[in-house]
């Protein structure tokens, strides 16, 4: 990848929006997978109620609109400040206590998980039916819009493109002791003479499947994992988790 064609995926800018200041991408063609657009805020005209407790709105009880689901509710029921990185706001913004304990389990994620993912894994990767493998570093792009899989070739495999992810169990022991990654979706992989193409390993789905060998784990030990082994055990689980996220 070019550092021109780099820097223009990550490009960003500040805007302001009624909610609050986002730091969105400068093109949209490149923004995270993970984002969430803002919701459309129920009218001020058809909130005559809080949502949640059914108080009346008047002059003693405000009325404020979650920024995550945009419905009306009173601030008693409203009045939890949180980050919501899905939607990339500066700062944390006020939402319902439904929408506040989601967006509580997703900052986690960026805080702590998301980082394992950028800085990837090492693993045995397989392509398709091929009974050849090679050692290659898997890890996140910057924009989180892709896997990239670096070795003697470079292949990236887009995040929203992934048609299935399973950690294999059938003639491994219990406990996930070697069990493999498989990631199925369209691989692409770029070189100096031959360009950009896609992998068409099984011809009637044009896609890949993509085996990483490596080890199961508890997703709650990641950020606390250094090793080389308890982070591939690591990253298995997180992939998983992000394409769980992305099917909600």
């Amino acid at each position: 990848m070019s550092s021109e064609v780099s820097a223009r995926r990550d490009a960003k800018k500040l805007v302001r929006s009624p909610s609050g200041l986002r730091m969105v991408p400068e093109h949209r063609a490149f923004g995270s997978p993970f984002g969430l657009e803002e919701p459309q805020w129920v009218p001020d005209k058809e909130c005559r109620r809080c949502m949640q407790c059914d108080a009346k709105f008047d002059f003693l009880t405000r009325k404020h609109h979650c920024r995550r689901c945009g419905k009306c509710f009173c601030d008693k029921c409203c009045s939890q400040k949180v980050p919501l990185r899905r939607m990339c706001f500066v700062d944390p913004v006020r939402q319902c206590a439904e929408c506040a304990l989601v967006s509580h389990k997703e900052a986690e994620f960026y805080d702590r998980q998301l980082k394992v993912l950028l800085s990837g894994a090492t693993f045995l990767v397989t392509f398709g039916n091929s009974e050849k493998s090679e050692t290659m570093i898997c890890r996140l792009s910057n924009n989180q819009r892709y896997l990239f899989l670096d070795g003697d070739s470079h292949y990236e495999i887009e995040i929203a493109h992934i048609s299935t992810v399973q950690i294999l169990t059938e003639g491994f022991p219990p406990g996930g002791c070697q069990a493999p990654l498989r990631i199925s979706g369209p691989v692409t992989v770029r070189g100096a003479e031959l360009g950009v193409h896609v992998v068409t390993r099984t011809e009637s789905l044009g896609t890949a499947a993509c085996s990483l060998h490596t080890t199961g784990i508890n997703p709650a030990c990641a950020g606390k994992c250094s090793s080389p082994i308890w982070r591939n055990r690591v990253f298995t689980y997180l992939v998983q988790y992000v394409h769980s996220l992305l099917m909600l």
